[in-house]
């Protein structure tokens, strides 16, 4: 059991805990704004977990769809599914769990989160097989990761905790998908496409890590369809991000503190620039494992900017 144990953390990453960070920082950003401050513990826990959880069920999706790709891969070709340690069956029962997990956090929140939990499951099941006919799969990723900006705001906003046991009837109700929709504000969605260019600029840089391998096996990624324009690209997406975030914000936040974030936030998109330059491998996934620093940013200048 402890081997298997073992196993199973490998699987979902739990080692490399930066992946849950690039998605958790917009999420709780998003909670923070929805309710115009601090959330609550009941919605903090709930989007906290599961962040991690549904994060970690999209690994074992990925590792199995991947399997066969995987193992041409310098980077991947150790990984458990991929090296023949653990089964693809096993894997996805894993996955189930941990998904079923998450879902029963959102079953503690209110009918309209639970409807949109049913669409990023999708998106998310859907993103390890865009690889294959999408030229840019990250642009998948990006939705797929952005997901729970729009799910918070339908947390906070969205109607009472336990509505589901009082108010059975609604599912049938014809009102019931306008009321879905509504529940999530222009800016949420706005939110969201500026977050898909930060998905956009932090996932290339991870493709470039494996661009060589990519072309010999002919899987699509960003890194490769871009080509040359890759460094440039990733930094004008990074631009793209903040831009969308400040404009939508603006008014929202402290200027003076939202201000002092993006200084802070550009100095770091030019530290990424100079990383990812020369298009190492080295230098490219340093990139990508530090991006969650730039999401904290963001997410602090959101925090203190509604505080003060």
């Amino acid at each position: 059991m402890p081997s298997r144990l073992a196993l199973y953390l490998d699987l979902i990453r739990w080692n490399r805990p930066a992946g849950w960070l690039l998605l958790l920082w917009p999420t709780l950003a998003a909670l923070w704004l929805a309710a115009g401050g601090f959330p609550g513990w009941h919605l903090l826990l709930v989007f906290t977990l599961g962040t991690v959880l549904m994060r970690s069920a999209g690994c074992c999706v990925n590792d199995v769809a991947d399997r066969d790709f995987d193992q041409h891969v310098k980077r991947t070709a150790q990984r458990p599914v991929t090296s023949g340690r653990l089964g693809a069956a096993e894997a996805l029962i894993v996955g189930a769990a941990l998904a079923l997990a998450a879902f029963l956090l959102v079953l503690t929140t209110n009918l309209v989160t639970i409807a949109w939990s049913f669409v990023a499951l999708l998106v998310t099941l859907l993103y390890p097989f865009a690889k294959r006919v999408v030229s840019m799969p990250q642009a998948v990723l990006g939705v797929a990761f952005s997901f729970g900006i729009p799910m918070a705001y339908a947390a906070v906003q969205g109607g009472a905790p336990w509505e589901l046991l009082h108010n059975r009837a609604q599912f049938s109700d014809p009102g019931f998908l306008g009321a879905v929709w509504d529940s999530v504000p222009w800016q949420a969605w706005a939110l969201m496409v500026g977050n898909l260019f930060w998905v956009l600029a932090y996932d290339t840089e991870y493709a470039m890590v494996d661009r060589d391998d990519d072309l010999k096996i002919g899987m699509k990624t960003s890194a490769i369809t871009l080509g040359d324009a890759d460094v440039p690209a990733v930094t004008a997406f990074y631009l793209v991000f903040l831009a969308v975030w400040t404009a939508v914000l603006w008014s929202s936040v402290n200027a003076w503190v939202w201000a002092a974030m993006l200084v802070v936030a550009l100095a770091q998109v030019a530290w990424h620039f100079m990383l990812i330059r020369d298009r190492t491998r080295e230098g490219c996934f340093k990139a990508f494992r530090l991006n969650h620093w730039l999401g904290f940013t963001v997410f602090a200048g959101v925090v203190l900017g509604l505080a003060i």
